[in-house]
C-alpha cells in the first residue's frame, strides 16, 4: 500500500464522511516561507519550471499553499476524479498569491475538490481568506536571515492578527528552516482552534528565516 492510499484509509477510518464534497469542518490555510521552499529546492538539485516565477527573483515572503478543508480528525483529497478542469485564466489569475503553476493545479485537484466550491469560487474563498491574515511587518521585507523561535513566529502572528490564538495556529519546520505558517478558519473565515493541526507544529527551539529574494 503506498503511503498515500496508507493516509486516505486512516482518514477514511477517522471520519465517515471522507472525501464527500463540502462535507467538512473548518479549513487551514497555509502560508509558505517562500525563501525556505526556494532553498530546499535549490537542495534537491533544483526545482521544475513551475517553481522558476516562485524562486526566480521576485521578493516573495509569505505566499499560499493552499486553503485546506479538514476534519476535527483527518482530512478529505482528491475528492472528484477525475478533477474538473482548472481553467487556465483563473490559474494566472492566482500567480500573485500563488506563485507556481503547477502548485495551483494540484491544490485545486487535492483541496479544492473537496470543498464543495466550483473553481472560481474556491480561488475566492483562497484570496478572501488570505486577505483576512496580516502578515507582521517584520516578515514583510526580511533582508537578512533571521533566526528565531517557532512561538516567537506565533506570538508575532497573534498580535497582528486579532482573535487569532496559540491554540488555531501551527508553525512547521524542515531542515532547521520555517517552512509553513498554518492558520485554522472556519467556513466563514472566521479564526477558530484546531487541537490536530497545533499537535503538527515544529517541535525544534529554533528555525532559520532566509532573507527575500530580490528584495
Amino acid at each position: 500500500m503506498t503511503a498515500a492510499l496508507a493516509a486516505a484509509g486512516s482518514a477514511s477510518a477517522q471520519d465517515p464522511r471522507q472525501n464527500a464534497p463540502g462535507q467538512f469542518d473548518f479549513y487551514v490555510l497555509s502560508l509558505s516561507w517562500s525563501p525556505s521552499f526556494c532553498e530546499g529546492r535549490e537542495d534537491n538539485g533544483g526545482g521544475g519550471r513551475s517553481q522558476q516565477i516562485q524562486c526566480g527573483g521576485r521578493p516573495f515572503s509569505f505566499v499560499v499553499h493552499g486553503l485546506w478543508p479538514q476534519y476535527e480528525t483527518g482530512y478529505p483529497e482528491y475528492c472528484q476524479h477525475p478533477s474538473p478542469r482548472l481553467a487556465r485564466n483563473i490559474m494566472i489569475s492566482m500567480l500573485d498569491l500563488m506563485p507556481a503553476p503547477g502548485l495551483i493545479y494540484n491544490e485545486w485537484d487535492k483541496h479544492g475538490t473537496c470543498s464543495g466550491l466550483g473553481e472560481r469560487a474556491y480561488f475566492e474563498t483562497i484570496r478572501k481568506a488570505r486577505a483576512a491574515v496580516k502578515i507582521p511587518d517584520d516578515y514583510l521585507q526580511l533582508s537578512d536571515t533571521k533566526t528565531v523561535s517557532p512561538s516567537q513566529i506565533e506570538d508575532a502572528f497573534i498580535k497582528a492578527n486579532p482573535g487569532l490564538k496559540a491554540s488555531g495556529i501551527a508553525v512547521t519546520c524542515s531542515r532547521k528552516r520555517l517552512s509553513e505558517v498554518r492558520i485554522c478558519m472556519s467556513k466563514e473565515l472566521e479564526f477558530r482552534d484546531c487541537a490536530e493541526i497545533d499537535k503538527q507544529a515544529c517541535p525544534l527551539d529554533q528555525v532559520t528565516m532566509p532573507p527575500v529574494r530580490g528584495g
